[in-house]
């Protein structure tokens, strides 16, 4: 499995994925997720992908062969992008997916699409194992494929629109921290890539492997000042909350389980 998180932000975008592959407990390999498409001056589009891997990486290749009409280096928005990666699902789906079927495998990707091609703003795609796409909007700035419900609630408390990029990428980091320690099928090394807005270059990447120092004070620090904040929470007030009312409702139904 995996955890990918991307972010569209007024002042760029940001990405992060993890790199673990697994296929059982005692089968686990590294493969990174993220694929860049820039071409400076021009565009900067990541594509990053969470499912069954040789799903999507059939899907990846279809996206950047130079023999293909149309593919990300020549698609004229990031719309249209996305398009091109619905179109490629099912490309794959219908080549692939009654034989993964016959085998008793499912057919499982999502991908996330963002970045920016001259002439419009930056944009970000959720793309569905359907191939059907929704974009982040300003209510709804980010999208998380993998295993994302450990690292969702720090993203939905911290990331807006005005959040500047080295913010969010710290959520970002704190997000997947949180997705790390309870989920053993996401793991390092770390794919970070942030992009400013109208740049149509690559502003700023790192590979972050378990001995980075900043991710580990981060890791540090997020820890400890959870306990601390935890701590400083006062413990239920019994007198303060209708616990006798609802008493008799419970003893009820002690009774009839005791029956």
């Amino acid at each position: 499995m995996t955890y990918c998180v991307g972010m569209r932000l007024n002042s760029g975008l940001v990405f992060l994925s993890d790199s673990r592959s697994n296929a059982g407990v005692d089968h686990i390999s590294t493969v990174r997720k993220m694929t860049v498409f820039e071409r400076r001056g021009d565009r900067v589009l990541i594509l990053m992908c969470a499912g069954n891997l040789a799903v999507t990486q059939a899907v990846a290749q279809l996206l950047s062969e130079p023999s293909r009409a149309e593919n990300l280096w020549t698609v004229p928005s990031v719309a249209k992008g996305a398009e091109l990666v619905g179109e490629g699902i099912r490309e794959i789906y219908r080549r692939d997916g009654s034989s993964m079927q016959q085998f008793g495998l499912d057919f499982n990707c999502s991908f996330i699409l963002g970045g920016q091609i001259r002439g419009e703003d930056c944009r970000l795609f959720n793309i569905y194992s359907a191939g059907n796409f929704i974009e982040a909007h300003a209510e709804s700035p980010y999208f998380q494929i993998g295993e994302f419900k450990y690292g969702k609630p720090i993203v939905d408390r911290v990331i807006t629109p005005e959040t500047p990029l080295d913010v969010a990428a710290k959520c970002a980091l704190i997000s997947m921290d949180s997705t790390l320690r309870s989920n053993i099928s996401v793991g390092m090394p770390l794919d970070l890539l942030v992009y400013e807005r109208d740049s149509f270059q690559v502003s700023k990447y790192a590979t972050i492997t378990a001995d980075n120092h900043y991710f580990n004070s981060i890791r540090s620090f997020w820890g400890q000042e959870l306990r601390k904040t935890f701590n400083q929470i006062a413990n239920p007030d019994w007198e303060s909350m209708p616990t006798n009312e609802s008493w008799p409702v419970f003893e009820k139904q002690i009774r009839s389980q005791d029956q």
